[in-house]
């Protein structure tokens, strides 16, 4: 398995909350897409644009789906303030065997799929055999065994994932998930709805 031979043997990184930055990277660096290209949520001419750079694996990363972005989603990216897309940023394998789950489901389906993979994080990440959680957890979105180890196997989606991760630590400095780049600018960690009302508010002209 793909899984097993290749993101195994990937290099563990250490996992953190971070330390928020105002560091501001250009919009049209940032726009470079990755051979897989980016799943967007909002509309394409929306005032504020926000990229999250995430690892499966991260607890901070799950607070932040779990409290912070449905709250997101319904005030800025459903009213068409905000376009939302997350980046894979894998800190180990693991991570890195989930957000290729994710994309083989397609676009339509990306972030239903890493909203699922965080909600359960606990359940696949905490066993002693990972990967059958993992199997377990995705079983719901309607993978089979087959599915999953014929996913785990494909390289052009793990090389994907993986440019994404090595592109955002080489050339915008991502050291730590969550981080987001909102308008450009460079926040790290899992960022409170309050605080997001308080970034995006003089963004938004309000």
């Amino acid at each position: 398995m793909l899984f097993r031979s290749m993101a195994l043997s990937g290099a563990l990184l250490p996992v953190g909350l971070g330390v928020s930055r105002a560091e501001t990277m250009k919009m049209e660096d940032l726009a470079l897409e990755g051979p897989l290209g980016d799943v967007f949520m909002g509309s394409p001419d929306a005032k504020v644009t926000i990229i999250e750079y995430a690892s499966m694996t991260c607890s901070y990363c799950a607070k932040f789906s779990a409290k912070t972005f449905p709250l997101l989603k319904e005030k800025y990216i459903d009213t068409g303030k905000v376009r939302f897309t997350l980046r894979e940023f894998p800190f180990d394998p693991l991570a890195t065997a989930a957000f290729m789950l994710a994309r083989c489901k397609g676009n339509d389906k990306y972030h239903a799929m890493v909203e699922l993979l965080f909600a359960q994080q606990k359940a696949w990440t905490g066993s002693d055999k990972p990967t059958e959680a993992l199997l377990s957890v995705v079983r719901q979105a309607g993978f089979t065994q087959e599915s999953f180890e014929t996913c785990l196997k494909n390289k052009t989606i793990y090389d994907g994932v993986n440019f994404v991760k090595e592109r955002g630590a080489k050339v915008f400095g991502v050291d730590s998930t969550p981080t987001f780049f909102i308008n450009g600018e460079k926040r790290s960690g899992a960022i409170s709805i309050e605080d997001m009302d308080k970034i995006l508010t003089p963004l938004l002209g309000g």
